[in-house]
């Protein structure tokens, strides 16, 4: 049987269970994606008429990085080199979670190529190892030359000629068997 209460608590109401706010500490585990839910046992409401306090779950919302983009354990950064870089090769530092690592740029290499920095990405958070660091290339072309800089950049334009690129070449002929 139930029974009433004649003067029930001005603060409950008479039923037995405040509202109030408290700070937990939840350890997130490394390589967490967004939208996981995590489960803190018994931080959740109070249960009623005196009953056990339920389970807290907190969903998380991975906030964006400035340099690196996710790809579940993979990581994808872009990285700016010099047109001589790209052209005559040579060393470049990348960012990682770590700290920097210097990838070798043979000579030769084309906006858009990826180099592969295998264990540098996000740690798995089943603990099935690491994610790979894909890093992009962007080569940059200088936006103001002086007059000696375009003086030797057409000097060099004119030594190479545009039927030497690898990207020219291959368009063209593409182009060329499309209009067969």
């Amino acid at each position: 049987m139930g029974q009433i209460i004649e003067k029930p608590c001005r603060k409950c109401s008479g039923e037995g269970r405040l509202e109030n706010s408290s700070r937990i500490k939840l350890k997130i585990p490394a390589g967490i994606g967004s939208g996981s839910r995590l489960r803190s046992s018994r931080n959740g409401e109070a249960g009623i008429r005196g009953g056990p306090p339920g389970d807290l779950y907190v969903v998380l919302h991975i906030k964006e990085h400035p340099v690196f983009q996710r790809d579940e354990d993979d990581l994808y950064c872009e990285v700016p080199i010099s047109f001589p870089l790209a052209a005559l090769g040579g060393e470049v530092p990348v960012p990682t979670l770590e700290g920097r690592a210097n990838v070798k740029i043979p000579a030769g290499t084309q906006t858009g190529q990826i180099f592969k920095l295998r264990g540098k990405g996000i740690v798995n958070v089943e603990g099935r190892g690491r994610g790979d660091l894909l890093a992009r290339v962007v080569v940059e072309v200088p936006t103001r030359l002086n007059a000696e800089q375009r003086r030797k950049l057409e000097e060099f334009s004119a030594l190479v000629g545009e039927e030497n690129t690898p990207l020219h070449k291959s368009f063209f002929e593409r182009a060329k068997n499309f209009f067969r």
